[in-house]
Parts: structure tokens; C-alpha cells; sequence
């Protein structure tokens, strides 16, 4: 019975380190995407550096900011095409944020759905970063991940969701929400290549 009461108590203490990590990677996250075009830059780093601390590998602010420097330089186009896309985001809610648009719910609904499956696609991207990773095949295969793998685009989908709906509330949410869905996006890589393992065997 003391043992698994001290079991429980190491899972509980594990697990509660864990998540005031992806607190942490929130606020360097939201550090690292201030200028908006290295939001991809941001997010891979965040990601490796949350699959080093779950791999009990060398975490820290240092490493993080090498991470992050590595990604913007081979990441440029894909931080030009998330300010792109999110500079269309904006440009269509503030025309559906306009009276007399035919159709304007449906419209909104369909551009969130859209902004959610490609930010779902972004998190898988980052979340399989490497050093020397070409985010055009890292786009292809998130691509093919969101495709094939249901279980973990739907955890992702409600996870984008959920921040929206935080940083709506209250915008200061969505630092420590940041970090939260990437440590959500490196649970699902890992999710996924177990259960390729396993299919390996």
C-alpha cells in the first residue's frame, strides 16, 4: 500500500513538473513569436525543447534559443507564410465583422474551421522539427499525419480550439495555452510513432 501511495505521489509530482514546464515553453514561446513571422521558428523550438525534457535530455532557456536561431534560419518562407495566412485571417473577420454580408455566419465558421486545421498542421510540422529539417517536408508529412492519424488531429483541433476560446476570455491566457498545445502536439508525435513501432514489430 506505501508503495503505491509513493507511486502515485511520483506520477502526481512528474506530472505537475510537466505541466508547469509547458507553462515555461509558453512564455518563451510568446518571447520567441512576438514578430509574428517567426511564429514557425517559435514553435519548433518550443517542441524540441519540450521532447528534451520529457526525454530527461538537456532543457534549457540556452538550448532553446540555438533551437529557435536554427529553425528561423531554414524556416524564413514558412514564417512568410503564416504571417501571410494570418494577415488573410484577420482581413476576413474584419469583412465578416461587417453588417449585410450575405452568408456570414456560415463564412466565419468555415474560416475558423480552416485557420484550425492549419495551425493543427503547424503544430505537427514543429512538433517534428530537427536541426537541418526542411519545412517543406515537414509540411508534407504533417499533412499526411493530419490525414491519417484522426484520433490526434482531433486532439489537436480541440486543443487550437480551446486557446481561441482562452485568448478570447482573456488574452493573457493564451501565453500559458501556448505552451499547453505544444506539449499536446509532442504527446501526439509520440503517440504516433509508438503506435508505428508497435505496427513494426
Amino acid at each position: 500500500m506505501a508503495t503505491a501511495a509513493r507511486a502515485r505521489r511520483q506520477a502526481f509530482g512528474e506530472g505537475f513538473a510537466l505541466f508547469a514546464e509547458c507553462l515555461l515553453t509558453g512564455a518563451w514561446f510568446a518571447l520567441a513569436a512576438l514578430p509574428v513571422v517567426t511564429v514557425p521558428a517559435a514553435l519548433a523550438a518550443a517542441s524540441r525543447h519540450l521532447r528534451a525534457y520529457t526525454a530527461g535530455e538537456p532543457a534549457s532557456w540556452g538550448v532553446f534559443w540555438a533551437d529557435f536561431r536554427a529553425a528561423w534560419r531554414g524556416g524564413r518562407p514558412a514564417g512568410l507564410a503564416t504571417t501571410g495566412a494570418a494577415l488573410l485571417l484577420l482581413l476576413n473577420l474584419a469583412v465578416l465583422a461587417q453588417e449585410g454580408v450575405p452568408g456570414r455566419a456560415g463564412f466565419a465558421l468555415a474560416t475558423f474551421a480552416v485557420a484550425d486545421l492549419a495551425l493543427t498542421v503547424l503544430l505537427r510540422a514543429a512538433a517534428d522539427w530537427e536541426p537541418g529539417s526542411r519545412w517543406r517536408d515537414l509540411s508534407a508529412a504533417a499533412v499526411e499525419h493530419t490525414r491519417t492519424d484522426a484520433g490526434g488531429t482531433g486532439l489537436l483541433l480541440g486543443g487550437v480550439a480551446v486557446l481561441a476560446a482562452a485568448a478570447w476570455a482573456l488574452w493573457l491566457l493564451a501565453v500559458p495555452m501556448a505552451g499547453c498545445l505544444v506539449g499536446a502536439a509532442v504527446a501526439v508525435r509520440r503517440r504516433r510513432l509508438d503506435r508505428e513501432a508497435d505496427a513494426g514489430e
